[in-house]
């Protein structure tokens, strides 16, 4: 699976992780799906992140799923065009100061938040959701086992000081 990604930053935050970095979350997300449930993916896609301020997330978040205030992550996935073979993953929006913000707040470095957020919007764009208890679990589960094996913390293990 190659995944050619398109890097944008947009956002006043300079600091971001690098391609090398997305690139990585996101092909090794992609590899566990490869092995998950006997899903078929295709020999190679194209997604493009476009990293944003809170404004733009805002708008983006009203535009597109009618909610008030800017969120973390937005995925669209890419459902294609009939009559042509135009393999796109899709897009994902990722809002850099609330990755910072929520970083500090669950007490997370800054990349293991990075790399949760790309793994569940690419999770997103393969059409992974957590709208009912059952999807989300199945979702939550995928995502701590692509950051176990990137080397990152479960995300969503309360903060007992316990793994």
């Amino acid at each position: 699976m190659n995944v050619t990604i398109e890097l944008m930053n947009a956002s006043s935050d300079s600091s971001l992780p690098a391609l090398k970095d997305f690139q990585r979350w996101t092909d090794t997300t992609m590899g566990a799906l490869s092995k998950f449930d006997d899903q078929t993916l295709p020999d190679s896609t194209e997604l493009s992140i476009r990293v944003i301020d809170e404004d733009e997330s805002a708008d983006l978040n009203a535009n597109y799923r009618q909610k008030q205030g800017a969120t973390n992550i937005l995925s669209f996935p890419y459902s294609g065009i009939q009559g042509t073979d135009i393999n796109l993953l899709g897009d994902l929006a990722i809002c850099a100061p609330l990755v910072r913000k929520e970083a500090a707040e669950q007490d997370k470095t800054l990349d293991a938040h990075w790399a949760h957020l790309t793994v569940h919007g690419v999770l997103h764009l393969n059409g992974f959701d957590h709208e009912e208890d059952t999807a989300a679990k199945e979702m939550e589960t995928l995502e701590t086992t692509i950051l176990k094996t990137l080397g990152y913390k479960n995300p969503y293990q309360e903060l007992t000081g316990n793994e």
